[in-house]
């Protein structure tokens, strides 16, 4: 069993992830070469130089944008550091993203130019010397001492690449997203060319990517994936082979396409039927993904790579509890867990889940730091100021009454904390909020609160803070209810249907009148229980500078 990884997110989180993969048993760790994110060589240099006892892959690598020569230097460096530990996945690439840097790419030649790559590091890394890549000019000769055996799995989907595999390959790497039922067509032809190439039928080892999302119920794990982004846009472009084989009409990869162009990505999702991210993904329960798994090993997957949709520490965690399972539950062969972590696991039935239990304490503060990221706190002057000003205002003129300022502070402030989370919900819906957005909590993108949280957490606000309105209306009777009602209604209504006036181009000048007349001459009335025309001139600049700062 292997731990599958794109090269994103923090080095020091990806090392760590590894060492965990390696003391739950798991045989390798792959990190996902996807541009344009990070460089999966980096990562793979980390974990090979500070993880001990574990295989570490690159996969896949290609010889469009390194060289072979410069694979073989780079696989060198990496061998030192992890002497025979380290696998190389080598493939094509993707002609889109050669494109996007205006590298020519010839998809009949892909397999003869990763074949004749191949033989280079071959000769590269036995110290033999390889033409020069320009007539007239002195051989090539490696400046590095030989690696220790470095096996080569050649990634691809396509028949000449399944047959190059088969042929020359030391393993077969599948791609992410491969359907279980493409994947039991791709084997025999890897097996046949095995064969007629003179190999053992089973010469060549079968890797796959498997991504995979866990939660407590299938159906949460379900929707989640449809709330990722990564999965919306995964399933509008799927290929027609990759359609076709998995059993489904172009026509629905077309209609999620249409709508995720239109940037109607909640309507994306809602396309998505559950059977189609069966085919893709493994969502569902600890137990279910590692039968899933387990499909995929009958099917003829020897070394399964489980990656998370969502690379956070909850998910990878959960996917190692998964992998544990399907190792030790008469799943997967034997051979796919090291010797000592077997021994460890037999001797201890716990084990089996121990690598994915985090202590309670771990798990609260991960889950009050995603509510703390998702009330966005760094707004909160947006909401506290405008009371200040109003307070400030009440105290000049010798009315201001300490107990009821406090109770307006603390009620707009969380009726602020409901209109930041509301606002979170509907702007991932809509694709806004995504796992790029610069200013976006990410809470809910990456999967640290569900939607259902989420709405909990802003009906929570939302009522404390009309709580605390109703002791204020008792204070200073009914007017107060007028400006509850507008500020309530105008922070459900920022992006919550029907109303949804930030999408409408109403956004700035609603929140001017919300944050600064609004709350400037309501917080004053509450303090003073009278209006001033001074609090509606200080609530002028008020808001302009919060609406300035929303622009």
């Amino acid at each position: 069993m292997g731990l599958g990884l794109a090269a994103r997110g923090s080095v020091s989180d990806t090392v760590d992830w590894a060492e965990r993969a390696r003391r739950t048993g798991f045989d390798s760790v792959w990190i996902h070469d996807s541009y344009f994110e990070r460089d999966a060589v980096t990562y793979a240099s980390a974990i090979a130089s500070q993880v001990e006892g574990i295989r570490v892959a690159t996969g896949a690598l290609n010889p469009y944008t390194r060289d072979p020569v410069l694979l073989a230097m780079t696989v060198s460096a990496l061998d030192e550091m992890a002497p025979g530990r380290i696998i190389l996945g080598l493939g094509s690439a993707l002609p889109l993203r050669l494109a996007q840097m205006g590298i020519a790419y010839n998809p009949a030649e892909a397999a003869e130019r990763v074949e004749a790559t191949v033989a280079k590091l071959r000769a590269l890394w036995a110290g033999q010397r390889i033409p020069s890549g320009t007539e007239g000019f002195p051989p090539v000769e490696p400046m590095f001492p030989p690696v220790h055996h470095v096996p080569i799995y050649i990634a691809g989907y396509r028949t000449p690449m399944l047959q190059l595999a088969g042929r020359v390959g030391d393993g077969y790497l599948a791609r992410p997203l491969e359907s279980l039922k493409s994947f039991r067509s791709m084997v025999p032809k890897i097996r046949a060319a095995s064969v007629e190439a003179g190999r053992p039928e089973d010469a060549v080892g079968i890797a796959g990517y498997l991504f995979g999302l866990v939660d407590e119920t299938r159906r949460e794990a379900l929707n989640r994936a449809k709330r990722e982004p990564f999965v919306i846009y995964m399933m509008s472009i799927q290929t027609d082979v990759a359609m076709r084989r998995a059993g489904f009409e172009l026509e629905l990869r077309d209609r999620i396409n249409a709508a995720w162009r239109a940037e109607d990505y909640h309507g994306a999702a809602a396309l998505i039927p559950d059977d189609l991210l069966d085919a893709f993904l493994l969502c569902g329960r600890r137990e279910d993904v590692a039968e899933r798994v387990a499909a995929y090993h009958d099917a003829g997957m020897d070394l399964p790579l489980l990656q998370p949709v969502v690379q956070i520490d909850e998910q990878v965690e959960r996917l190692l509890a998964a992998g544990v399972e399907y190792g030790t539950e008469g799943k997967g062969a034997p051979i796919l867990v090291s010797s000592e972590s077997a021994a460890r696991i037999a001797t201890d039935g716990a084990s089996a889940t121990q690598a994915s239990q985090m202590s309670v304490g771990s798990r609260l503060r991960r889950r009050a730091g995603a509510y703390y990221e998702i009330m966005r706190p760094f707004s909160f002057t947006a909401s506290t100021v405008p009371v200040a000003a109003a307070g400030a205002l009440a105290a000049l003129g010798h009315r201001f009454h300490w107990g009821l300022f406090v109770a307006a502070l603390f009620a707009a402030l969380f009726l602020h904390i409901g209109t930041n989370v509301v606002n979170e919900i509907y702007d991932v819906r809509k694709g806004i909020d995504s796992i790029t957005s610069p200013r976006a909590s990410l809470a809910l993108v990456k999967g640290r609160l569900s939607e259902r949280e989420a709405f909990v957490l802003s009906g929570a606000a939302f009522v404390i803070s009309a709580g605390i309105g109703v002791g204020l209306i008792v204070a200073r009777g009914w007017v107060v209810a007028a400006f509850g009602v507008v500020g309530l209604l105008g922070g459900i209504g920022y992006t919550a249907p029907p109303l949804q006036y930030k999408y409408r181009a109403l956004g700035l000048p609603l929140v001017f009148l919300l944050m600064g007349p609004l709350m400037v001459t309501g917080g004053y009335y509450v303090v003073t229980g009278e209006f001033d025309w001074r609090a509606l001139v200080m609530s002028i600049p008020v808001g302009l500078l919060v609406a300035a700062i929303l622009h």
